[in-house]
């Protein structure tokens, strides 16, 4: 019997003998190699059926008129088909809609109301509160006056005394500003800054010696500071 130190001086097995592994799964033994088709399907006989193409009816109705057959020609209906047949019945007590513009008889045109009739004609009249009777006043006999401040404010406000107003569209140019003539610094002003492209070396990570070397206000200082926080006594 093999003792632990000999046991543990054993080396590991090779899990990696078989390279050419043909499956995604762990295969002790590589597959036997095979000379024909690894899959053979056979068709059922609805498999078959169902592949085939549609057949489209290719026949034309030359007329619009459908011959009708013998037996169509002498069929009888019963007297259930005769029953359904038959269109469905008004309701009891319907009326046919009466026309827009229904004439009026003589009785209607000549009648007179009653005295009952022209008392609930009148409008009713709404009762006035107690404490509180005025008289309707017009408005053109209602005392108003503003006060000097609405009348203040109701004044108009006036124009700058140097307002010139909007200029037209079409505005001559002057003698000078055509034949102006820009200086050597317009020029360099105007001129867009010169920026390498990256594959010519230009690095737009690169920090420049002056932010490396400034140093901040005792004002950034301060700002920077986080805020104080209150501390909740136990």
């Amino acid at each position: 019997m093999a003792t632990r130190t000999q046991r543990l001086a054993r080396p590991k097995p090779n899990r990696l003998r078989h390279p050419d592994r043909r499956s995604v799964y762990w295969l002790d033994e590589l597959p036997p190699d095979t000379t024909g088709s690894t899959t053979k399907t056979e068709l059922t006989p609805r498999w078959s059926e169902l592949c085939r193409s549609k057949k489209f009816c290719t026949q034309v109705t030359i007329s619009p008129v459908w011959e009708v057959s013998e037996w169509a020609l002498r069929a009888v209906a019963s007297s259930r088909l005769c029953s359904l047949a038959q269109p469905r019945a008004p309701a009891a007590g319907w009326q046919p809609d009466r026309p827009l513009l229904a004439p009026l008889n003589r009785a209607t045109q000549t009648s007179v109301p009653t005295s009952r009739i022209c008392q609930l004609a009148q409008p009713k009249r709404r009762p006035a509160q107690e404490g509180h009777k005025s008289k309707p006043v017009p408005v053109t006999h209602t005392p108003c006056k503003a006060s000097a401040h609405i009348e203040l404010l109701a004044i108009p406000k006036r124009d700058h005394p140097k307002f010139e107003g909007e200029r037209s569209v079409c505005r001559l140019v002057s003698r000078a500003a055509r034949n102006y003539v820009a200086s050597q610094r317009v020029l360099e002003l105007s001129s867009p800054k010169e920026r390498k492209a990256l594959f010519e070396g230009y690095d737009p990570y690169m920090v420049s010696w002056a932010a490396r070397s400034a140093s901040p206000s005792p004002r950034i200082q301060q700002l920077c500071l986080p805020l104080p926080r209150k501390c909740s006594s136990n």
